[in-house]
């Protein structure tokens, strides 16, 4: 599914799986720190694309984020030792990424912004903006496309905490108390969060989702 579908999805729920994925997740810990540190590789191609997802939706550049991906791991291998299994490992491993993405946003004062008028701008008419409402059958992939496009810009205009906590609800799959546990902040905060982020993505999709 893409994430413009899972944006107005409805909540996540904790499934079996998720809790056997956590269960099997502990067991790798548990030989990392008894010394097999060669088993850290199952947790980096479990996790590798997920950690890359959520810090590319939050910097909007592929360098920058398979950098800070790489950075995660070595961080998460670093300190894997004092993992406690409080939260689960993917929690454990999401706030280190998040952290890690918010601390090179800030250094580099890194924000993109993007608008439906600099779209316009750079050529795209309001007749062909107008028309992918109505996009059906050959042209669905078409509108599709640019959908995730016009996506993507709303989620730039969003705040760094409020495009993180979006991205990890909808898109990523985590639950609130999960979020929280991420992010470090009340259960509440998360609500309020996505409630907000949501707002303002249907504003800036409204064209689109007729």
């Amino acid at each position: 599914m893409p994430a413009s579908a899972k944006i107005f999805a409805k909540p996540f729920v904790a499934s079996p799986e998720r809790r056997l994925e956590a269960d099997a997740d502990q067991a790798v810990v548990g030989r990392v720190q008894a010394g097999d540190v060669a088993a850290f590789d199952e947790l980096i191609h479990r996790y590798r694309e997920r950690v890359f997802g959520i810090i590319y939706q939050m910097t909007s550049n592929r360098e920058d984020a398979a950098d800070l991906a790489q950075d995660v791991f070595i961080k998460a291998f670093q300190s894997v030792h004092r993992f406690e299994g409080s939260a689960s490992f993917f929690t454990w491993l999401y706030r280190i990424a998040v952290n890690t993405t918010l601390s090179h946003l800030r250094r580099h004062r890194q924000r993109a912004f993007f608008s439906l008028e600099k779209l316009q701008a750079d050529g795209a008419t309001a007749e062909v903006l107008a028309g992918l409402t109505d996009a059906t059958g050959a042209d669905r992939e078409t509108f599709v496309k640019e959908l995730q496009e016009k996506l993507n810009e709303a989620l730039q205009k969003l705040s760094i905490k409020h495009r993180t906590v979006i991205t990890l609800f909808e898109i990523e799959g985590l639950s609130h108390e999960e979020i929280a546990r991420v992010m470090r902040c009340s259960v509440g905060t998360v609500r309020s969060r996505v409630h907000y982020a949501k707002q303002i993505l249907q504003a800036e999709l409204q064209d689109y989702l007729r």
